[in-house]
C-alpha cells in the first residue's frame, strides 16, 4: 500500500494550471491570484488625521495653550494653510495634516462642542506629543509593496486592498471545471421513491458541494450506473470538464465500473488510510478522444469526503496557483477510541471544551454519512498508532 502523503504527491503531480483571466477587481472572488499585485500608491497617501479635532504644533501646546483657528479642514479638502506659532485649524478625520502641524488633538480634549457647529476662533487645547493621533504616509504600505501575492485567494478585502493601492484590475487563474459521477446501480436522485435495495444519491451531492468549495467549477454532477455502456456516454457526456472526479468501481468487485471502463495512464492504488483506502488517478481519454485528468475516490460516503479533503482538495488547489494549506490545529483527545493497524486514519470530529470526540459514536465507519454534517474536523492519526488514549494531542484539520 501507498502512504497518504505518496499518493498524494501522485495525484498532484496531474496538476495543470488553467489560463489567466483579467477581471474588475469587484468580480471573481474565490479564485485564485495569478500575480502579485504591488501598491501603485502608498497607503495612506500623506499625513492625515485619526481624530475629529485640531490640527496644532506640539510645541505651542507645552503646559497648555489658547490657540487662534485658521482654518477649517473636512475630509477631501485641497486647502494647506500653513500652521504658524500659536495657530491651530479644524480638521476631520483622514483630511491631510497641514504644514506646519505636527499632531492633532481630538475635540473632546478641547473646550468646543463636537458636531457640526461655526468654525471658532479660538481653542484651548491640553499638552499634546509630537505624532498625536496622525497617521503617517506610508505606515500601512509603501509604493511599490507586494500588497497581495500571488496564490491567494481573492476576497473583498484583497479587492478592497488593491484598490486602496490603485489597482482597478485583477488576473485571475480561470476556475477548473469538474464533472462529478457518483457511479452505482443502487442510486437513486435524493427524493426519489425507494425500491429494493436503493438508496439516495448523496455523494454527487456531497462531491459536487466540495468541488465548488475547493474553487472548481461544476459542469455536471450525477449519478451512473455501473453499466460499462451508461458510464463510457457519462465520460463523453462530461467532454468540457478538464477534470472528473468519481466515487465508487475502483475497488476490487465484480462491478467496479471505473476500472472496467476508463481507458488511458490510470492508476489504481490502496493507500494506507482509514477510511479511503482503494483510490485512482491518472489521465484519461474519452470516446471522443477527449483527455481528462481522472480523480477516482471510494464510494463510501464518509471515504469519499476524507479522501476529497486529502487529494481532491490539495489537487484543485495546485490547479489554480492556490499555495494554501487547510487549517490545522493541535488539539486534544477528549474521548479515545481504537484506530486500524498499519493505516492512518481521519477521525471525522467535534470540538468541544474538553477536546476532541468521533462526531459519531461508531467512529469513522464510511457509511455514516447521516452524521457527518456534525463533523467540524477530521483528527489525523499516524498509521504507527494503534489506540488514542484521553489527553493524547492530535493534528486536527478543520473541515468547514
Amino acid at each position: 500500500m501507498l502512504s497518504v502523503e505518496e499518493y498524494r504527491a501522485r495525484v498532484l503531480a496531474l496538476a495543470s494550471l488553467p489560463p489567466v483571466e483579467e477581471c474588475a477587481i469587484g468580480s471573481g472572488f474565490g479564485r485564485v491570484v495569478a500575480e502579485d499585485m504591488v501598491a501603485h500608491c502608498a497607503v495612506p497617501p500623506f499625513d492625515n488625521s485619526a481624530m475629529d479635532g485640531f490640527a496644532v504644533r506640539s510645541a505651542d501646546t507645552l503646559g497648555g495653550a489658547h490657540l487662534t483657528v485658521v482654518a477649517d479642514l473636512p475630509a477631501g479638502t485641497r486647502l494647506a494653510p500653513l500652521i504658524g506659532a500659536g495657530q491651530a485649524a479644524r480638521i476631520m478625520t483622514g483630511a491631510p495634516l497641514p504644514p506646519g502641524a505636527d499632531a492633532v488633538v481630538p475635540v473632546e480634549d478641547t473646550d468646543q462642542s463636537p458636531g457640526d457647529v461655526p468654525l471658532p476662533d479660538a481653542v484651548r487645547v491640553p499638552p499634546v506629543a509630537v505624532g498625536a493621533h496622525v497617521r503617517r504616509a506610508a505606515e500601512d504600505v509603501a509604493v511599490g509593496a507586494v500588497v497581495v501575492p500571488r496564490g491567494q485567494r481573492w476576497t473583498p478585502a484583497s479587492a478592497a486592498a488593491a484598490a486602496a493601492v490603485g489597482h482597478a484590475r485583477v488576473r485571475l487563474h480561470r476556475r477548473p471545471t469538474v464533472a462529478v459521477l457518483a457511479t452505482g446501480s443502487e442510486l437513486l436522485p435524493a427524493g426519489a421513491p425507494l425500491g429494493y435495495g436503493q438508496i439516495p444519491d448523496s455523494n454527487s451531492v456531497l462531491l459536487a458541494g466540495l468541488v465548488e468549495q475547493f474553487g472548481g467549477q461544476v459542469v455536471c454532477a450525477r449519478a451512473v450506473s455501473d453499466d460499462l455502456a451508461d458510464f463510457r456516454q457519462a465520460l463523453v457526456d462530461a467532454a468540457d470538464a478538464e477534470v472528473i472526479v468519481t466515487s465508487g468501481g475502483v475497488s476490487v468487485g465484480a462491478f467496479e465500473v471505473v476500472r472496467q471502463a476508463v481507458e488511458g495512464s490510470i492508476e489504481f492504488v490502496r493507500v494506507a488510510m482509514q477510511p479511503g483506502k482503494p483510490q485512482a488517478s491518472g489521465r484519461i481519454r474519452d470516446a471522443a478522444g477527449r483527455e481528462h485528468t481522472l480523480v477516482a475516490l471510494p464510494g463510501n460516503p464518509v471515504g469519499a469526503f476524507v479522501s476529497a479533503w486529502v487529494f481532491v482538495r490539495p489537487f484543485l488547489d495546485a490547479c489554480q496557483g492556490a499555495f494554501s494549506e487547510p487549517p490545522t490545529l493541535r488539539i486534544a483527545v477528549a474521548d479515545g477510541w481504537r484506530t486500524p493497524p498499519g493505516r492512518a486514519q481521519f477521525m471525522p470530529v467535534v470540538i468541544t471544551p474538553d477536546g476532541v470526540r468521533p462526531a459519531h459514536r461508531l467512529g469513522s465507519g464510511s457509511h455514516l454519512i447521516a452524521s457527518l454534517h456534525a463533523a467540524e474536523a477530521l483528527a489525523f492519526v499516524p498509521a504507527d498508532v494503534e489506540r488514542v488514549a484521553p489527553g493524547d494531542v492530535l493534528d486536527v484539520h478543520l473541515v468547514r
